[in-house]
């Protein structure tokens, strides 16, 4: 496996490719500007009505505008792996990279590395824009959970745009992706969280979006949950190196 690990030029070549798609560089910077952006226009929106106008957990809703960052996390993720599916570009790149696991793991590698870059930026503006228009209801960096939260917020904008990363790579096609995860991630908490109780809890979202919690009454915790979606970002990421390295290209 060492032989197979990302060299600093295939991991260039792969930032050269994201800098250059247009749809993938706009959904990476999509990811801060609809996580900040909506936060901000909620919370002047309503943010002073009264207590619990963003929700009854203040923390969680010091993060609202995730709830739309997390869509540009899948087309960033999607967008970046179904390229190599277009015009037989995999074939152009396979031939640069003959290694089919070094190329993967360089591609999830910078795909991850920018979506945790831009997440955490994404989460600390997002926090510090939305309090700022909570008047006397403003949360603080200092308050419990806070930094975990800014922090965790991040992470779990990275394990989204790998989910549908890898799960592009299994399907080859970033619109099928997109019309599977969208639809899950909204819908599905709310169905399988009726007819089958604490199901819901470890969905990708359910659970990622513990760490964003100011209280816990689950199963899981903050960081738990967040695992819990790290598994499911490693099993779509694993399957997805199966695919690349079994398909023809």
């Amino acid at each position: 496996m060492s032989a197979a690990l990302p060299t600093a030029p295939v991991l260039h070549s792969e930032w050269i490719k994201i800098r250059s798609l247009r749809g993938t560089f706009g959904a990476l910077i999509a990811i801060l500007v609809a996580t900040a952006g909506i936060q901000a226009l909620a919370a002047a929106a309503i943010g002073q009505e009264e207590a619990g106008s963003l929700g009854e957990d203040p923390l969680l809703g010091a993060f609202y505008g995730i709830n739309f960052g997390q869509i540009a996390a899948f087309a960033f993720g999607a967008s970046a792996l179904a390229a190599e599916f277009h015009n037989g570009a995999l074939r152009t790149t396979l031939t640069a990279v003959p290694n089919r696991t070094r190329f993967y793991l360089s591609k999830v590698a910078v795909v991850g590395g920018l979506a945790f870059l831009v997440g955490q930026v994404a989460g600390l503006l997002t926090f510090l824009l939305g309090q700022a228009f909570m008047g006397r209801y403003a949360l603080s960096l200092g308050d419990p959970g806070t930094l975990r939260a800014v922090f965790g917020s991040g992470v779990y904008l990275t394990l989204m745009a790998l989910f549908a990363a890898g799960l592009t790579a299994v399907l080859r096609s970033a619109a099928i992706v997109l019309s599977v995860l969208i639809p899950f991630v909204v819908m599905a908490p709310f169905i399988i969280g009726q007819a089958a109780g604490g199901v819901a809890e470890f969905l990708p979202d359910q659970a990622g979006q513990l760490v964003l919690h100011g209280a816990f009454t689950g199963r899981l915790g903050p960081w738990s949950g967040l695992a819990v979606l790290a598994l499911w970002a490693a099993a779509a990421l694993a399957g997805g190196w199966l695919a690349v390295r079994r398909r023809d290209a």
